[in-house]
This record gives structure tokens, C-alpha cells and sequence, in this order.
């Protein structure tokens, strides 16, 4: 069930010097909306004013990166597949807005958690901000609440969650009046379940189990990334959801939702 009461949790800073740094994983072929002259990540969705006052078109992967930065994440790794050198050639080393952006490539192409533990040499000591660089969503400081209910308390994962009437293209979320996660489902024809998981932060706890996982599972066959999170609830780790009642949520990386995107911010 889905319930949005959520007692507030005891206040127990944990690990508060761990560094937190943002995960963008940019590794599919955006097949739903080929052909492209460019990586989807850099569609321009709207405009803003640069350093000088310019309006500039404003690119869909930017909105992501906003709201790490908005949370106090200056660090983060695109971790890209070869041949979308575009997005490196765009976002540079992120001094534009204000963070330090670094890349790494993917060449096994079975599903996000393969891509994410590119990562896993940079990332295992430190607190990981996950979010996928080709949505849109709202509230702008979801990253900065899913962070504070991490550090305050027990959780080795906090998921955010969005409402949506479309479970079929989601990872469906079930959990209980204290906000800890029963279950994932992904992509279910149909679900009494409201809420999916869009974004996340983890603890090394859980960058751990992925690079675990990985390297047991079978290559060669797609992984969805709430499988392992769901396998991660199995084996004891605790996941917890922040859901946004009023949040919204966009995946531009289909033409319907593209076309909405344009219209809302154009």
C-alpha cells in the first residue's frame, strides 16, 4: 500500500563526512526516438539566461544537473557509450554550472546497473546521487530531501518517488506508513500501486552489493536496476521511499513525452 504519513525518523547523523556524488547514466541507443543528429541527453527543452544575461537554449540533461547542484553536489561521473562523445563535448568539465563533471565509457550493454558500476572504482567509498539524464521532474530540491532523510537515518537506500497513471513504463514502488520499501515491480501491465521510483541515493553499503550482483549475474541477459534494488531488500539492506505527493515526472526519451516536454517549457 501506499501510505503518505511518514513518522519523523530519530535524528541520527550517519556518515555526515562522506562525499556525495551524482551518477549519470547516458549508455542507451534512444532507439524510441531515433533517428537523432545529436545524443537525446542534449535535446534543448527550454531556455535560460547565461553569466551575461543571455537567453540560451537549455538542454535536457542540464535540468538534472541543477538539482544535484541545488543539494550541494558539485561532483559528478556521466558514464557514457562510445560514440556519444557530444556530451562531453557539451558539458565539459562543468565549470558553467558550477560543478566538476568527469566520464567514463560502457561497452556492455545489458542494462543500467552494468553502466552505474563503471563507476564503482570512484564511487565505492563515498554516498551516490542516481538520476537519469534524459527526465524531467519536480519538485527541484527532491535531491536535497531524499539526501536529508538518508543522513538521518537508517537507510542504506532512499528512493524518490513520483505519481504516475502509467505503470507499464515505471518501476512501481509498494511501502508502508514509515516510508520502508516492500517491493519493486517493474513495469507491470497494470498495479494498484500510484507511486515509481525516479531518482535515488545510496549508501557504499549498497554500491557494494551492485558491484556484487553484477559480477554474479548472468552476462549477456538485461538487468533492470529495480531488480537489484529489489534483490538488495532480500538480502536485508533497507530501502526506503520519499514520495512527492504534487511531484511531477517527464521521460523525454519517448516522442509522446518529448512533445510534452516541449510544450510545458517552451
Amino acid at each position: 500500500m501506499n501510505q503518505l504519513s511518514q513518522p519523523s525518523q530519530p535524528s541520527q547523523p550517519s556518515q555526515p563526512d562522506l562525499e556525495v556524488i551524482g551518477l549519470l547514466p547516458a549508455g542507451g541507443q534512444a532507439t524510441r526516438l531515433a533517428p537523432l543528429p545529436l545524443s537525446k541527453e542534449l535535446f534543448p527543452i527550454g531556455f535560460a539566461s547565461d553569466a551575461a544575461g543571455q537567453v540560451k537554449p537549455k538542454v535536457v540533461g542540464q535540468y538534472l544537473l541543477e538539482r544535484m547542484r541545488l543539494a550541494g553536489i558539485t561532483k559528478a561521473f556521466w558514464i557514457l557509450r562510445p560514440g556519444k562523445w557530444d556530451i562531453p563535448a557539451y558539458f565539459g568539465d562543468g565549470a558553467r554550472l558550477e560543478m566538476r563533471l568527469a566520464y567514463l565509457t560502457v561497452h556492455v550493454a545489458h542494462g543500467v546497473p552494468y553502466t552505474l558500476n563503471q563507476a564503482f572504482p570512484f564511487v565505492q567509498t563515498a554516498i551516490v546521487a542516481l538520476g537519469f539524464p534524459d527526465i524531467l521532474f519536480q519538485p527541484e530540491d527532491a535531491y536535497s530531501q531524499i539526501l536529508a532523510r538518508l543522513r538521518r537515518g537508517k537507510a542504506d537506500v532512499v528512493l524518490g518517488l513520483f505519481p504516475t497513471q502509467q505503470p507499464q513504463k515505471a518501476g512501481m514502488v509498494e511501502f508502508d506508513a514509515a516510508g520502508q520499501v516492500m517491493q519493486i515491480i517493474e513495469k507491470p501491465q497494470q498495479s494498484e500501486l500510484t507511486y515509481m521510483w525516479a531518482i535515488a541515493v545510496w549508501r557504499p553499503s549498497f554500491t557494494q552489493f551492485l558491484n556484487d550482483y553484477v559480477s554474479r549475474h548472468l552476462a549477456g541477459t538485461e538487468l533492470p536496476i529495480g531488480d537489484v534494488i529489489q534483490a538488495a531488500i532480500a538480502a536485508g539492506l533497507r530501502v526506503e521511499a520519499e514520495p512527492f505527493a504534487t511531484g511531477s515526472f517527464r521521460d523525454v526519451g519517448t516522442p509522446d513525452d518529448l512533445r510534452q516536454a516541449i510544450r510545458d517549457l517552451t
